[in-house]
């Protein structure tokens, strides 16, 4: 298994992490979170010799391979048959078998596999690459947003794949559902460190948020001490008869390691701006129809109405008629077939692929923005901008000089800028990060208007989608209902007889069932008891310490404020004692509360099995 260890790296004077260590082991699989630019590419490059560190080692086994899923996009062969089977080893170049399975997991079809690699579009190109990573059977995969550009089939696909590799994984994703479906561990490069638990995203954050609270807590304590030794020093250090004290005070602050303030890090938070409608129903559709190739529609007799307040998803396979039919919506393309009717009060702000090209390159954001609505006060303007996360003088910059997120966020600050009761959200959450994604979800599901959104994150369709418009068998057709809904009902033909068989078990009658059940329950409270003793002995303990210190504390400065000397060295010793007593208390507590978690995790694996 891969061990880095005290791996520090900087570039121009910034640095990304200082003194990082992890250890990879077995079938580990791990998703690695952060926010933007915080260097998550970078340790995949340093893992993979890429990149150079500036101090530190990494350890890799012999004969330990590492794959990783490479986006820049270069064929060689005339098939994509050829491409793909280029890659095995010499006694394997006829093990067509191997190649097809991982193929048509990815959503090739046989005629496909005769076509040249450079006729398809950009994801599944991707796809291509993907597939020969695969074939190579790596001991560990290294995948940095593996889930950019593949439509919703293939990452479910995809996330059957990772489950059932046999090896380890370190996985860069913005898709929380997609990541918390595959992992095992969670990993985030935070504060220029790296912090590792057992679990999901969820587990992970509450764990940071509880080191945080523990971190502020001492540094609270600790900068308590330091003003009660400053001040001290400070009344006696002229005095003849407490300056020798005063000077053995000096050398205590001297020797306290001065804790810095957490960095915060920005959110993007926001709303839509609603406009009001007396609609019930902002618009119907009646028998829509298009195509781009005359006989070949991509949709016809497409029937459904959109009710205020609601959120329609359009989805399915890449390459389908998703984009076209929102854009049909949006009044982007020429009405072929049917009739869209609109309520008059409907107004809609559009967020689509191709509206991020129409940005102006030589203007600046907050012009960009400003440009929606001449109604708009430069105060409103700004206020967006810093909404973005373009506060200050990042509003003023231009927009050729932005990344593809960044330019994401300003025409999501455009669409703030509008008053509508219809978004139309051509897969909004491409380029955000996961704090971003939730932001979003959240935006979308206090909207009091209506949504109608592309998109192929999971996490949005199960959180926000009222009905959905689905591409597939050759057709569009609307579906009244949630997405979970339409997968027990209907479901993905292409998915149809593709699961594996499962292991037969033997049934289990009902009585049975609550025998075990009960039996796995105490068996958890057998286990679990010590650690939950622990904890409600540590928080009532630490509780008992904090109230003894602040008697200590006041003690202390009644003996300060009288000059009795022996008495303060006697509080301030207390004092220190107690206090040092609380911090190791915190530190048990935060090992007794890992290890009932994954007890806890083990146990509920244990009860689904008897399901």
């Amino acid at each position: 298994m891969i061990q880095l260890t005290n791996i520090t790296k900087s570039f121009g004077g910034q640095t990304l992490f200082r003194n990082l260590n992890l250890k990879v082991t077995s079938n580990q699989k791990i998703g690695l979170i952060g926010r933007n630019g915080t260097g998550k590419s970078t340790l995949f490059k340093i893992i993979l010799d890429e990149e150079s560190h500036d101090e530190g080692e990494v350890s890799i086994p012999k004969n330990y391979r590492i794959g990783t899923l490479r986006q820049h996009l270069e064929f060689s062969k005339p098939t994509v048959h050829e491409e793909c089977a280029q890659i095995l080893p010499e006694d394997e170049q006829y093990n067509f078998y191997k190649i097809e399975k991982i193929l048509f997991g990815l959503g090739f079809t046989a005629e496909d596999l005769e076509k040249d690699p450079l006729s398809f579009s950009g994801g599944y190109q991707i796809r291509i690459n993907l597939a020969k990573l695969l074939a190579t059977e790596p001991n560990m995969l290294l995948l940095d947003e593996p889930t950019n550009y593949l439509d919703i089939l293939s990452l479910r696909w995809l996330k059957q794949f990772i489950r059932e590799f046999d090896g380890e994984v370190i996985l860069i994703t913005h898709d929380r559902e997609f990541m918390d479906a595959v992992t095992t561990h969670t990993m985030g490069i935070q504060r220029k460190g790296i912090h590792m638990v057992q679990g999901s995203t969820v587990k992970y954050y509450e764990t940071l948020a509880l080191q945080d609270e523990t971190y502020e807590k001492t540094k609270l304590n600790q900068d308590k001490k330091r003003k009660e030794l400053e001040e001290f020093i400070a009344r006696n250090k002229a005095r003849a008869s407490t300056a020798a004290l005063a000077q053995s005070k000096v050398k205590i602050l001297e020797k306290m390691d001065e804790m810095e303030s957490l960095e915060s890090e920005a959110s993007l938070s926001f709303k839509f701006n609603y406009k009001e409608t007396p609609a019930k129903v902002l618009f119907r559709a009646e028998e829509l129809g298009f195509g781009y190739d005359e006989g070949h529609p991509l949709f016809e007799k497409l029937t459904f109405a959109l009710e205020n307040g609601k959120c329609l998803a359009i989805i399915g396979k890449n390459g389908k008629g998703k984009s076209t039919l929102l854009n049909y919506i949006a009044g982007e393309l020429p009405q072929q077939q049917g009739e869209l009717s609109f309520h008059p009060s409907t107004t809609m702000a559009h967020f689509g692929q191709t509206n991020i090209e129409r940005l102006h390159t030589k203007s600046t954001i907050i012009d960009e923005i400003a440009s929606v609505d001449k109604k708009i006060g430069i105060a409103e303007v700004r206020g967006i901008c810093g909404t973005m996360m373009f506060s200050g003088e990042l509003a003023d910059k231009k927009i050729e000089v932005l990344s593809g997120g960044e330019r994401s966020r300003v025409m999501l600050g455009k669409i703030i800028g509008t008053p509508a009761n219809l978004l139309l959200l051509d897969e909004p959450t491409n380029h955000l990060d996961m704090q971003s994604i939730d932001s979003l979800c959240d935006a979308i599901g206090s909207f009091q208007g209506s949504t109608i959104m592309v998109t192929h994150s999971e996490m949005l369709l199960r959180k926000l989608a009222d009905a959905l418009i689905i591409f597939h068998k050759g057709t569009a057709e609307y579906f009244d209902g949630s997405y979970d809904d339409f997968l027990e009902k209907i479901g993905w033909e292409e998915e149809e007889g593709t699961s594996k068989p499962k292991k037969s078990k033997p049934k289990l009658d009902k009585k049975e069932r609550k025998k075990r059940r009960t039996a796995i329950i105490q068996e958890k409270a057998k286990e679990a008891g010590p650690y939950r003793k622990e904890l409600t002995f540590f928080e009532s303990k630490i509780e008992e310490l904090e109230t003894l210190e602040k008697t200590q504390n006041t003690a202390l400065s009644q003996a300060s404020n009288s000059g009795d000397n022996s008495a303060m060295i006697e509080h301030s010793k207390a004092v220190a004692d107690t206090q040092a007593e609380i911090e190791i208390l915190f530190e048990r507590l935060e090992v007794a509360s890992e290890i009932l978690d994954e007890i806890n995790s083990k146990y509920e694996i244990k009860l689904a099995e008897l399901e």
